[in-house]
């Protein structure tokens, strides 16, 4: 099955990528042509993901082309700061978006909190044949003082999963795959698409 992940991030199409059974092939923007960045004016992860979707399933017919067209949003939310950054993890510092100032701005703005809990959320819209489902994966963890790891991306190095001591970017691929809220919405869209 082709699927066409809605995404120009490398990152995140690896992490897929990896996920995904034999049987599988999985397409980003850039494979089709598509380079402009995508509009995110949604005021929820969930919103985002199915704008990013419906934006490239639009795209498509006008080009007379069909596909099975998925997208992701992901978010962190800091429980100390009201669920921030959440809906505006990737452009937490502003833009440019900069991972190393999304985190030195998240490091500021929870130094004077004791507590440092957090989550990542992912929600992933599948859009096939006019049908939309969502998936969602979340993972609960805390937010380390300072970044670690050279792994990942994002918020990764500062990111420590509940159960661990080490965080996102100090994990192998394999290992974060396993038990990342991307991860885990992933899984759920695979056996959806399996079960069809």
């Amino acid at each position: 099955m082709q699927l066409l992940f809605a995404s120009s991030n490398k990152n995140k199409i690896r992490e897929v990528t990896q996920l995904l059974p034999e049987g599988f092939s999985l397409y980003g923007l850039q494979d089709i042509g598509i380079e402009e960045e995508i509009p995110e004016p949604g005021s929820t992860i969930k919103e985002n993901s199915f704008l990013k979707a419906n934006y490239v399933v639009e795209k498509l017919k006008k080009d007379g082309k069909k596909m099975v067209v998925f997208a992701d949003d992901s978010g962190l939310e800091a429980e100390a700061l009201d669920n921030a950054p959440g809906v505006y993890s990737a452009r937490y510092a502003g833009v440019p978006k900069s991972d190393t100032a999304n985190n030195e701005k998240l490091i500021k703005e929870l130094s004077s909190q004791l507590n440092r809990k957090a989550r990542f959320v992912t929600v992933i819209t599948l859009i096939s044949n006019g049908a939309i489902c969502y998936f969602e994966g979340e993972v609960k963890g805390t937010i380390s003082n300072t970044p670690r790891g050279n792994n990942g991306f994002g918020y990764d190095p500062l990111f420590v999963p509940e159960g661990y001591s080490k965080t996102f970017a100090e994990f192998t691929s394999e290992e974060k795959n396993a038990i990342s809220h991307r991860g885990r919405a992933v899984q759920k869209l695979i056996e959806f698409l399996k079960s069809k």
